[in-house]
C-alpha cells in the first residue's frame, strides 16, 4: 500500500493506494474516527453498486456501523440538482446528523455528487472518497465538489475536503476500455503540467497502463495523486497555482456542455482541450515539441484529438464564456510553455481561442 498526505493543516488527510483496500474499509474508517453512533450513507451508481456495494455494506455493518445507501444512475446526468435533491432526501429519511459521514463509492460523478451533498447537508458533514475509476484519481483529491447546470459544468459547488481517500486498484480491473482511456487523460495532464520525466515514463509504459498492469497503474496513480496533492496543499481554493490543474478544461468543459453531458467522456473532452492548449502554446512561443508530444500521447492512448465537425464554434465559445475561468470580461487559460511546465494566461485572446477551436475541427491526429 502506498500512502500520501494532502497537507492542509488541521484539515490534512491521507490518500491510500493499493490492492485489497476495500476489504479494509471498516478498519480505516475506525482509524480516522468515523462515528459508530451516527448513520453513515453510501452513495454509489448503478454500475459500481452491482460489484462492490453489498460487500462494503456487510463489512461496515459487521464492524458496528449503521449504514444506508442510495444508488444513482450511471453517467454525467447524475450530477444534477434533481439527483442531488434525491440524495439529500435519502439523508433526511435515514436520520443523518452532524456527526454522520457520506461515503462516495464510484467514479468522479459519484464523488462530486456525494461530496457536494456532504458539503451542503447541515452546512457540512464528513465524507470519504472511495474512487473506482482511473479518472477519479484526479477528482477525488482536492475537495472540489459540484453538480452541473444545463448551461455550465460544475457551476454549483463548494470546496469540501474528504476525511480520507481510499483507492483500491482491484476495482479498476472491471473498467471498460473507454473508461480506462478516459482516465488516463488526467494522468497525462498531471505530467504535462508538472513533470517532464513522468511524461516520458507514461509514453514508455502506455501499453502496460492500457492493459491495467497493477504495478504500472499503481505507480501512475501515485504520481498523479502526488502532483495534485502538492498543488492543492499550496493553493487549496484556486487563488493562483491550483488553476494549472485546469489544463485542457476550458475547451473541454465547453465541449461537454455543447455535446450534452454524456456524449463525450470527461477524459475525451479534456484530451481535445489539451491538444488545443498545446496549439495555443506553440503559437505563443512554446517549442514545437509541446504540440507534437501532446498529440502523440493522446494518439497512443486512443483518445480523440479533434472536435467533431458538427459542433458549432459559437456555441462552444458561448459555453466558455459561462465557465468559472472566464472573469472580468477576460478568458483565463492554462497554456503550456514546455513539457511539464505551464503558465496561467489571464488575458487570453478570444479570437485566438476561436481560431484554435476551428483548427481542432480539422485535427486528424497526425503529428
Amino acid at each position: 500500500m502506498r500512502e500520501l498526505t494532502v497537507d492542509l493543516g488541521d484539515r490534512s488527510y491521507p490518500i491510500y493506494i493499493g490492492e485489497g483496500l476495500l476489504q479494509r474499509a471498516a478498519e480505516l474508517f475506525a482509524k480516522h474516527g468515523v462515528s459508530l453512533k451516527s448513520p453513515l450513507m453510501i452513495v454509489s451508481d448503478a454500475n459500481v453498486a452491482d460489484n462492490y456495494l453489498v460487500p462494503l455494506e456487510e463489512q461496515l455493518r459487521s464492524a458496528g456501523y449503521q449504514t444506508v445507501s442510495i444508488t444513482v444512475p450511471s453517467g454525467e446526468g447524475s450530477k444534477s440538482l434533481s439527483v442531488f435533491e434525491s440524495v439529500i432526501t435519502k439523508a433526511l429519511e435515514a436520520g443523518l446528523d452532524r456527526h454522520s459521514t457520506i461515503v462516495a463509492l464510484g467514479g468522479g460523478v459519484v464523488g462530486d455528487l456525494a461530496g457536494y451533498a456532504a458539503a451542503a447537508y447541515m452546512r457540512g458533514i464528513r465524507f470519504i472518497q472511495i474512487p473506482t475509476t482511473i479518472l477519479a484519481h484526479d477528482s477525488s483529491v482536492g475537495g472540489k465538489v459540484a453538480v452541473n447546470h444545463p448551461l455550465a459544468k460544475n457551476i454549483i459547488g463548494a470546496f469540501h475536503q474528504p476525511e480520507i481517500v481510499l483507492y483500491d486498484l482491484q476495482t479498476l480491473q472491471t473498467l471498460p476500455g473507454r473508461e480506462v482511456r478516459s482516465g488516463l487523460a488526467e494522468v497525462i495532464k498531471h505530467g504535462l503540467i508538472w513533470d517532464a520525466g513522468f511524461v516520458s515514463w507514461i509514453e514508455e509504459n502506455m501499453e502496460e497502463l492500457l492493459a491495467l498492469d497493477p504495478e504500472a497503474l499503481g505507480y501512475a496513480l501515485y504520481k498523479g495523486c502526488s502532483i495534485k496533492a502538492e498543488v492543492v496543499s499550496k493553493d487549496e481554493r484556486e487563488q493562483d497555482l491550483r488553476a494549472i490543474l485546469n489544463l485542457g478544461h476550458t475547451i473541454g468543459h465547453a465541449l461537454e456542455a455543447v455535446a450534452g453531458y454524456g456524449e463525450l467522456t470527461h477524459g475525451e473532452a479534456i484530451a481535445i482541450g489539451m491538444v488545443g492548449s498545446a496549439r495555443i502554446g506553440v503559437e505563443l512561443g512554446a517549442p514545437q515539441e509541446v504540440y507534437d508530444v501532446t498529440l502523440r500521447l493522446f494518439n497512443s492512448c486512443g483518445l480523440p484529438v479533434g472536435i467533431p465537425a458538427n459542433y458549432d464554434t459559437e456555441a462552444i465559445m458561448s459555453a466558455m464564456m459561462r465557465d468559472k475561468k472566464f472573469r472580468e470580461g477576460r478568458m483565463v487559460f492554462v497554456v503550456p510553455t514546455a513539457i511539464g511546465r505551464v503558465v496561467i494566461d489571464k488575458n487570453m485572446s478570444a479570437d485566438l481561442v476561436r481560431r484554435t477551436v476551428e483548427q481542432l475541427k480539422g485535427e486528424t491526429g497526425q503529428a
